[in-house]
């Protein structure tokens, strides 16, 4: 793995689960290095052993970005900060910026209610930042995190990171969104979900359809399809499901420890 502190501009699978555990997937959970900055997109169930397995530098981890509340995209936050104060060799002295949405000072409130004080105290600086929608905001590492509203929850949130030579996307969890696409025109990788087939899909979540007409919108250089439902990921080709619906450019399916260059689209 590239050495913390070195630039080189990546995104490695950590997770790519579903609520389903599956014994081969944690869930969500997006591991960025851009510019000085390693960055943690959702922290779900399984992720901090998946970090660990990959060989990932998770101490030196400068930013957790969450896209919303729902148990398989934070689930495993407790886990890492309580690794943060207890798990190290040497305790760990740098600050962490965790990003969210509207709420998020409150929803870490209510895991040190139930946790303790380590989720708010971990012994190093925690800062917390609810980052609105529209208003970008610069990383302490370089790049520039933007979010956007999805159709998921109240708070949920998509984002975008660019630092001085890449690009990232991220959908988080998010129904069908005129406004999605062109939000994440042109990033180098667009991990986007893709849960079940256009049959069975709700309002809240994306199928082929819906993603083939957000990516085509988009533009990414790559498109990595996530969070997809096992008996829908095990019975169809998704990344064919979604160039029959009309998307052109390459796609492949996450999986734990899919490595991938970002170079803008």
């Amino acid at each position: 793995m590239t050495a913390l502190g070195v630039s080189a501009d990546e995104l490695i699978v950590a997770g790519c689960g579903t609520v389903v555990p599956e014994g081969d997937r944690a869930a969500s959970a997006y591991w960025v290095s851009m510019d000085r900055a390693r960055v943690l997109f959702d922290c779900g169930p399984g992720a901090v052993q998946a970090l660990a397995r990959l060989g990932l530098p998770w101490g030196g981890l400068t930013d957790l970005v969450i896209s919303h509340f729902h148990a398989d995209h934070v689930g495993a936050l407790p886990g890492l900060l309580f690794a943060f104060r207890h798990g190290l060799e040497r305790p760990r002295a740098r600050p962490l910026t965790i990003s969210g949405p509207s709420g998020t000072r409150r929803f870490l409130e209510r895991l040190a209610d139930a946790y303790g004080d380590f989720v708010l105290d971990p012994g190093f600086p925690l800062r917390i930042e609810e980052v609105a929608p529209g208003k970008p905001r610069a990383l302490d590492g370089g790049p520039l995190l933007e979010a956007h509203s999805t159709p998921h929850t109240e708070e949920s949130v998509a984002w975008r990171l660019d630092g001085a030579a890449s690009s990232f996307g991220y959908s988080g969890d998010t129904g069908p969104s005129t406004e999605l696409g062109p939000f994440m025109r042109g990033v180098g990788a667009l991990v986007c979900e893709c849960s079940l087939d256009d049959a069975d899909a709700a309002d809240n979540h994306l199928s082929p359809g819906r993603v083939a007409a957000l990516a085509s919108a988009a533009r990414p250089r790559l498109l990595v399809l996530t969070h997809m439902y096992p008996h829908f990921r095990m019975r169809c080709d998704v990344a064919r499901l979604v160039a029959e619906a009309g998307y052109p450019g390459d796609a492949c399916l996450a999986r734990e420890g899919l490595r991938v260059t970002l170079t803008n689209g």
